[in-house]
């Protein structure tokens, strides 16, 4: 607190604030552009409706519509998106013990199933230096 004038003021509350997902500047939460864009690397915690959407946040208009050209420009595969709903299903904390199991938790088929393990250990081995 401090005095002024006579008066005691108190410090304001913090002004939430978000991050522009282009330029990275912060600016108040009330200012932001926000939208969905097409993400095969994404899927949400607990509702499988936004599995392949990303949340995007800008700072304005012209921010928020070159974040989506950039999404826009890259590729969706299936695959990375099978292989994040099968990383969130062997997290769920009880175990996965057959490929039936893993379909009926995550939506998918037995083939979707071993395309997005061939899809994920390929994707492994490029990230793993030798």
């Amino acid at each position: 607190m401090w005095k002024r004038g006579g008066r005691i003021r108190r410090p304001g509350e913090p002004l939430p604030l978000e991050l522009c997902d282009l330029c990275g500047v912060t600016f108040p939460q009330d200012d932001a552009v926000r939208g969905w864009v097409p993400d095969s690397s994404c899927v949400h915690p607990t509702n499988d409706w936004f599995d392949g959407l990303r949340r995007v946040t800008a700072c304005g208009d012209a921010h928020f519509a070159a974040v989506q050209d950039e999404y826009r420009r890259r590729d969706f595969v299936p695959e990375e998106l099978w292989a994040a709903k099968i990383v969130r299903a062997f997290g769920a904390g009880t175990q996965v013990t057959t490929l039936e199991e893993l379909g009926r938790r995550t939506g998918l088929h037995e083939p979707e199933i071993r395309r997005a393990v061939a899809w994920h250990n390929a994707h492994r081995r490029r990230r793993t230096p030798p």
